[in-house]
């Protein structure tokens, strides 16, 4: 008994030693806080031998407000409503702007939101039916753990990569919510599609265009940084290209707003309804001219139908080595082509912001430090010694928790789970050479 007191206070009071000494390290961790404007490599690579440079146009070049996901999430739950005989109820649900973040799967069969982490392991506390999370116990009992073996991913139809599936994730969310409380019997795959479909409308039949064109100041923020970064690269003599799958009196709409009447005096080719990312490995249709009307004239500039999208475009402007800069992380450039890739990550900046706190610095330090102690004495096999050992995990999990809901309380990090980068991180180091928050931080090299 007495052995045992002593084995706990020497534990004790090593963890208020290491506590103390954490403490301490904060205003060093302080001073080296992450400049929000920093261009993050994957991959070594040197911008000034980089001769062309490429951009998509939503989320690169044009940056939205809250507004036009408020938007996208209206006009779709009444898609829903009027086309696909939804109920009238769906109406009371209004978009949640911190609900979900991008990078999530979904889990079609089971109406399931979660986030996996970049070995397929579900972090659990991140997993929702509607609005509500599924306590771990149940989680670890559907799945039989928490992995998602390779082969069934497949199953996980939905993985929401850009920016433009946030209003999509929280519909789901939303409907799969209405219909659990008001004990409606539905099909989660037909929900899935007819969901998918509404968005796509949003989209495709132009509705979302139209919207932001009518008011383009409430959805389009200014853009100078934008013009400034554009302006720079054509002065250091850069061939530049702009390729979307948005129609292109949509863009022209947008660039006069964010650069002026001359934008495209900048680029020396603008490519518009791409239909990316199959566009790059599409063989079967040619380039079509955009007339002066905006509309596509009937006979193709040419065709190659020995060669891809992406080579036709190489050889009609003779570039080498261009650097596309894109926003969805879907196609594979630089693995498949050679292309070096850079990725416009916004969310950057809100969570760098969190990074540079003085209370996520102290609960980091400390977290590391807890993790180090139980590291260092879980060999300890006597029951005083284990004891303690597990309170310390204990606060380590409890720790692990709030560092989460600092990000995002349902889902956190867009970047890490509790331990492991997010699926999403492994996509991002495995087609971007390099990212940022914005490219006006292209500005500062």
């Amino acid at each position: 008994s007495s052995g045992a007191q002593d084995t706990t206070e020497r534990l004790r009071s090593v963890y208020n030693e290491t506590k103390r000494q954490t403490q301490d390290l904060i205003p060093a961790i302080l001073a080296n806080s992450i400049n929000p404007d920093t261009i993050f490599a994957n991959n070594e690579m040197s911008l000034r031998d980089t001769e062309i440079y490429g951009f998509d146009y939503d989320y690169t070049l044009a940056f939205y407000s809250r507004d036009l996901h408020t938007l996208i999430f209206n006009i779709a739950r009444d898609i829903l409503i009027t086309n696909h005989n939804y109920p009238e109820g769906l109406r009371n649900y209004e978009y949640i702007p911190n609900f979900a973040v991008r990078g999530l799967h979904y889990d079609v069969q089971k109406a399931l939101l979660m986030k996996i982490d970049a070995f397929h392991y579900i972090q659990l506390g991140t997993v929702y039916r509607g609005l509500h999370p599924v306590p771990d116990e149940e989680v670890i009992a559907m799945y039989e753990g928490c992995h998602v073996p390779l082969e069934n991913m497949s199953d996980f139809y939905g993985k929401f990569m850009d920016i433009f599936s946030l209003p999509e994730m929280t519909l789901l969310c939303c409907v799969n919510d209405f219909f659990m409380k008001h004990n409606i019997d539905y099909e989660p795959v037909h929900l899935y599609k007819d969901v998918k479909e509404a968005i796509r409308d949003v989209h495709v039949k132009g509705i979302m265009y139209r919207a932001v064109e009518a008011d383009i100041g409430k959805y389009i923020c200014y853009g100078e940084q934008s013009h400034a970064v554009l302006k720079k690269l054509s002065e250091h003599g850069k061939k530049m290209f702009l390729i979307t799958n948005s129609p292109f009196d949509f863009v022209d709409r947008g660039m006069n707003y964010i650069v002026g009447k001359d934008w495209r005096d900048l680029f020396d080719v603008v490519i518009v309804q791409a239909d990316k990312p199959g566009f790059f490995n599409d063989r079967r249709k040619p380039f079509r001219r955009v007339t002066d009307k905006a509309t596509l004239a009937v006979s193709s500039i040419r065709i190659y139908y020995k060669r891809q999208y992406y080579e036709e475009l190489l050889y009609i402007n003779k570039y080498r080595n261009p650097a596309l800069t894109v926003l969805h992380l879907k196609c594979d450039l630089t693995l498949k082509h050679g292309w070096r890739t850079g990725a416009i990550i916004p969310e950057l900046r809100k969570e760098i912001k969190i990074m540079n706190t003085e209370q996520y610095m102290h609960m980091m330090a400390w977290l590391q430090a807890l993790t180090g102690l139980i590291e260092q004495m879980q060999v300890h096999r006597d029951a005083a010694s284990q004891a303690v050992v597990e309170e310390w995990i204990k606060e380590r999990e409890d720790m692990r928790s709030q560092t989460k809901d600092i990000f995002n309380a349902q889902f956190g990090s867009l970047f890490r789970t509790y331990h492991n980068a997010t699926y999403f991180s492994r996509r991002l180091s495995r087609f971007a050479d390099i990212y940022m928050a914005s490219i006006s931080c292209l500005l500062n090299y």
